[in-house]
């Protein structure tokens, strides 16, 4: 998932976890973000568009979105986007033309912002992002102020990556593993702001609990298939490698990983992966088979489409500004715990 188009570095987000999905937690300031969007007395209307809306993650993300508008009583129209970024564009428009209230999106493709943000403030319609970030001066969330970004709610890449590079960190001494024999395997798409918050987070923790670990970075599509692909490379290169520890934007780069060196015969007592998500990692441990697949950080796509809506309607019914950023929970979890969290493994 995070899917986009052009390469960007990474952005700091140090805000706690919100406790509910009803309050949403933030940096105390609330958004400077020109929105000329007034309150609605009637029924509101919102228009929630997706990017790889088909994906896993997404589809817990819109199940949560819709159950959220009907328990407030919001007419709700969710919008797969693929990764089209020209639809983008196209949908904001008609969304405008059919006079929906406020806009939630998760871009394919963050150069669109601009258009994105003219397109809903020429039309009256509030605007919020979930997940990735898009900037109103220009194509790269990186590149531009902090006032100049579109309120988003989501999860925070510095303290998701932290909790993966601690567990990794946890794993690896457990295994036994010796930082000469054993190498790093960090996975993720580079273009996406969010997916760069992560494993640099993951790195830093990784490295400040167990240091002289090499590392060796992996560009993938970030897709299961992708990233088995590029690791599976990787790994024939490094045949002398006894461990690995696997970790990267999410899921679907892990289990590729995971999946790259169980094809290579290496032994899962040899592999410490932990996902980011939990989605594909609970397919692991549906069974008492071995897996390399350690652990991985349950995000909750459900917390994040209902804490989105939630925050529009409080917009849009009460006036109530949106936070610059607002994140969902998240919890650690692995074969022995995965169930007791509430993680459902479709």
């Amino acid at each position: 998932m995070f899917r986009t188009h052009r390469r960007q570095i990474a952005v700091a987000a140090g805000l706690l976890l919100t406790a509910s999905l009803s309050t949403a937690c933030s940096s105390g300031k609330e958004s400077t973000q020109d929105d000329s969007a007034s309150q609605v007395d009637g029924k509101i209307s919102i228009t929630y568009l997706q990017k790889q809306g088909d994906q896993e993650y997404f589809i817990g993300e819109a199940a949560g979105a819709k159950a959220k508008a009907k328990e407030l009583g919001i007419d709700l129209k969710v919008v797969n986007l693929g990764n089209d970024a020209n639809k983008t564009v196209s949908e904001v428009q008609s969304a405008v033309a059919q006079k929906t209230n406020g806009v939630i999106v998760v871009v394919p493709d963050p150069a669109v912002g601009p258009q994105v943000v003219q397109t809903a403030r020429d039309g009256k319609v509030a605007l919020l992002t979930s997940d990735d970030q898009i900037c109103t001066t220009g194509p790269d969330p990186a590149a531009c102020g902090k006032k100049d970004l579109v309120p988003r709610i989501g999860f925070s890449g510095q303290q998701m990556g932290a909790e993966v590079g601690k567990r990794a960190a946890a794993e690896y001494k457990k295994a036994g593993f010796k930082a000469s024999d054993t190498r790093v395997i960090s996975a993720w798409k580079r273009d996406v702001t969010v997916c760069g918050d992560r494993v640099h987070a993951a790195q830093k923790a990784f490295d400040a609990a167990v240091p002289g670990v090499k590392t060796i970075d992996v560009a993938t599509d970030n897709t299961p298939t992708g990233a088995q692909d590029k690791i599976a490379a990787t790994v024939t290169a490094n045949s002398h490698v006894k461990n690995w520890v696997v970790w990267g934007c999410n899921d679907e780069n892990v289990m590729g990983g995971v999946t790259a060196l169980q094809n290579a015969d290496i032994s899962p007592r040899n592999v410490v992966g932990v996902g980011l998500g939990a989605y594909l990692a609970c397919k692991e441990w549906e069974s008492d088979k071995p897996s390399g697949m350690k652990a991985a950080l349950f995000i909750n796509g459900k917390d994040v489409g209902a804490l989105a809506v939630q925050t529009m309607y409080d917009k849009l019914k009460n006036g109530k500004a949106f936070p610059q950023e607002a994140f969902a929970p998240t919890s650690m979890v692995d074969a022995a715990t995965w169930k007791k969290e509430g993680l459902t493994c479709g």
